[in-house]
């Protein structure tokens, strides 16, 4: 049967619009009653930190070739115009969900479990008196309200940061009539303030909103004025930073300015109170140069990942996530040192369910073993504090060869990571800066070891970052190994990063921009050949996008050839599962739970040899094209055996999973009638990480 000829539009899901449904996911989670509270809370914080990252870098993007009057991104041929109108109904619905549910089930059942947030009017004397000290002593010093006229025109306003609008009347000390204000919230206060526990309920947590405190005092903060209104705002900035590598002498002075440039980027999102009148909405929408399709009415604080903060208290465990312990493998439980381990066997890790602190033992290791002579580990994001950062700078001032390659654009992380360089280089580690152009996105460490009168390498390899925090959130694998085979790729490829050198053929690994993809391709080609000749063919892939249109149009060359392919795409997903004709045979699963999916794997059939590959590399173009990659086979049978086990509970889960359709709609999947039930992630908990 020959595959349809469809349009562009047809074959291909466009990307934002993926982007937007992964969100309703997330949101699905804080919608969730199954969840506990301040669990859907989180989730409810998170989908705001993801929509305001769409909008940053996205929907500006959009806007931006909108201007130009190109097409959207992507191989679908759409109108940028479209795509843009299509974002703008959807996300009017989710604002609206969110704030909805906010409102009418999260605040309630806060306040029956005993965390209030207490409304201007349900203040007592008790805690207007303390609050009004609070205004007087902690805001008023840093606040600074603002009138308008010629020679003071409106503020530029920081990308999201709280302010409000403020209506008045009557006549400034100089005689001139002002009728409108505002007053920008000061960075260095928390947004949400717990009430000293004397002015609490026993038992209790009460809690006031900065944005509250505001409000109820902006009179005090324009005597002689009538105030009328007083209306929270932010607004959301082209966050997108444009470094140009022909003309760049110097990538962090370069970045540095553009990390300045992008607090004050062309406006893409104006989000103001419900209730602001309709004439100082399009006040600010005129200021801000934006229409009323880039306007939210939020009834509700106007950020809602300010809540984030109290998602961790201490004393409600009962509102949480029940916790869990985490595991380590079997091996692991002994004294010997990681060295000696490793010289005899490899190690698996799955996070979180397993520990990252062996990865930290291997570097604390390395740093402090006299026989080590170097060590060398890329970094893309390692957040603050972090020990791993603490044993390189050990290292380096106890005059190892420390080498870090440093990926200066990791998008939000670029300011931690130029402190972080500096600091590296204070210790005298050799530090590299990523590419421009081709992010350093591969998660490897390289340690280099004297023993007897010879030189043995071992190795770390990874899905995900040298990020200690998340590892106890997000899902990955990591792999340790003194292979001397894998070390010598590894090796191969440090030298590539460094020098900008070719690699000769390696035999363990496949890295982007340069092998992976034709790799990948073949790999798939080669499924399609022998589904042809009549032998079992079988493609599984556990990734967290996939919009390369290349490797789509092979799957779906294989499809029609008869491969079994089963994908779990954890966001974004440009291809058509289940289209007659095109991709029958393609089943597409996202798994969104307590954990953030974050590992890669890919397995293919191979007429039995059955092949399995973990990966920093999704399916994308920017991963495959424009990023350095690593890809690492696994051999061993037993842990061959570990990921397919792994990779099939994935494919069975029933409570975690979404379905998608071939018109980028997805379902939600739920046990049937006398159907077992069947979390991945809490099946790993049970065999990997027993409970609290």
């Amino acid at each position: 049967m020959d595959a349809p000829a469809l349009p562009p539009a047809d074959l291909y899901i466009n990307r934002e619009l993926s982007q937007l449904e992964f969100n309703k996911r997330v949101l699905a989670q804080a919608q969730d009653p199954s969840i506990p509270l301040l669990e859907r809370l989180r989730f409810l914080c998170i989908t705001t930190t993801n929509i305001d990252e769409f909008f940053e870098i996205r929907v500006a993007g959009l806007k931006q070739r909108i201007e130009m009057g190109a097409l959207a991104q992507g191989p679908e041929e759409l109108p940028a115009q479209q795509v843009f109108d299509a974002i703008r109904h959807g996300m009017l619905g989710i604002v609206e969900q969110q704030y909805q549910l906010l409102n009418q089930v999260i605040f309630p059942q806060l306040t029956e479990a005993g965390i209030v947030f207490l409304q201007s009017e349900e203040w007592n004397e008790e805690q207007q008196e303390w609050l009004n000290e609070y205004f007087l002593e902690q805001v008023v010093p840093v606040l600074t309200p603002l009138t308008f006229d010629p020679s003071r025109p409106f503020p530029r306003i920081l990308n999201k940061s709280l302010n409000f609008i403020v209506r008045l009347r009557g006549q400034d000390a100089f005689g001139r009539k002002r009728d409108r204000g505002m007053v920008q919230a000061p960075r260095s206060l928390p947004r949400i303030i717990r009430l000293p526990e004397h002015l609490s309920n026993p038992g209790q947590h009460h809690y006031v909103f900065l944005s509250s405190i505001i409000r109820v005092h902006v009179a005090e903060l324009f005597p002689g004025l009538k105030v009328d209104g007083c209306y929270q705002f932010r607004v959301t900035r082209n966050s997108n930073l444009f470094v140009d590598e022909e003309e760049i002498s110097d990538l962090v002075r370069a970045l540095e300015g553009q990390l300045q440039a992008s607090r004050h980027g062309a406006a893409v999102r104006l989000e103001i109170n419900h209730e602001c009148p309709t004439d100082l909405q399009e006040f600010l929408l005129d200021q801000f140069g934006l229409s009323e399709h880039d306007r939210y009415l939020a009834d509700g604080p106007v950020n809602l990942n300010r809540l984030a903060t109290i998602c961790d208290i201490e004393d409600r465990p009962d509102l949480l996530y029940k916790g869990f312990t985490q595991g380590l493998p079997a091996e692991l439980h002994t004294n010997e040192n990681m060295f000696s381990l490793l010289s005899k066997k490899n190690v698996l890790l799955h996070h979180p369910y397993q520990s990252f602190a062996p990865t930290i033992e291997l570097i604390k290791s390395a740093s402090i073993d006299p026989d080590v002579l170097a060590i060398k580990i890329t970094l893309y994001r390692t957040g603050a504090d972090s020990p791993i950062v603490d044993l390189l700078v050990d290292a380096a001032r106890a005059d190892k060869e420390v080498t870090v390659i440093i990926e200066l654009m990791a998008r939000f992380d670029e300011a931690a990571n130029i402190s972080l360089a500096s600091r590296l280089q204070e210790a005298g580690a050799h530090v590299v800066y990523g590419l421009v152009g081709y992010k350093t996105h591969a998660k490897m460490a390289l340690i280099v070891r004297r023993e007897a009168d010879k030189l043995v390498r071992y190795v770390h390899l990874g899905t995900g970052n040298y990020h200690h925090a998340t590892t106890r959130v997000y899902t990955d694998y990591g792999y340790m190994s003194s292979s001397r085979r894998l070390g010598e790729d590894v090796h191969q490829l440090f030298m590539q990063l460094t020098s900008l050198t070719d690699t000769s053929d390696m035999s363990r690994m496949l890295v982007a921009p340069f092998s992976l993809y034709p790799s990948l391709l073949e790999k798939i080609h080669r499924e399609a050949d022998n589904a042809r000749a009549g032998k079992n063919a079988h493609i599984i892939a556990k990734i967290n996008s996939l919009n390369e249109p290349g490797i789509i149009d092979a799957l779906y060359e294989a499809s029609q050839a008869g491969v079994r392919i089963e994908l779990i795409v954890r966001g974004i997903c440009s291809l058509r599962p289940g289209v007659p004709g095109l991709s029958d045979n393609i089943h597409v699963r996202s798994i969104v739970g307590r954990f953030l999916e974050h590992s890669r794997v890919y397995y293919f059939h191979n007429a039995g040899e059955e092949e399995f590959y973990c990966a920093s590399a999704d399916w994308m173009e920017r991963n495959l094209l424009r990023r350095n990659e690593s890809c690492f086979e696994i051999r061993q049978a037993q842990m061959k055996e570990r990921i397919r086990h792994d990779l099939d509970l994935f494919l069975a889960d029933n409570c975690d999973a979404w379905v998608l359709h071939g018109d980028g709609s997805y379902e939600r999947l739920s046990p049937r009638a006398g159907e077992k039930r069947i979390s991945a992630q809490e099946t790993f908990l049970k065999e990997l990480a027993p409970p609290n």
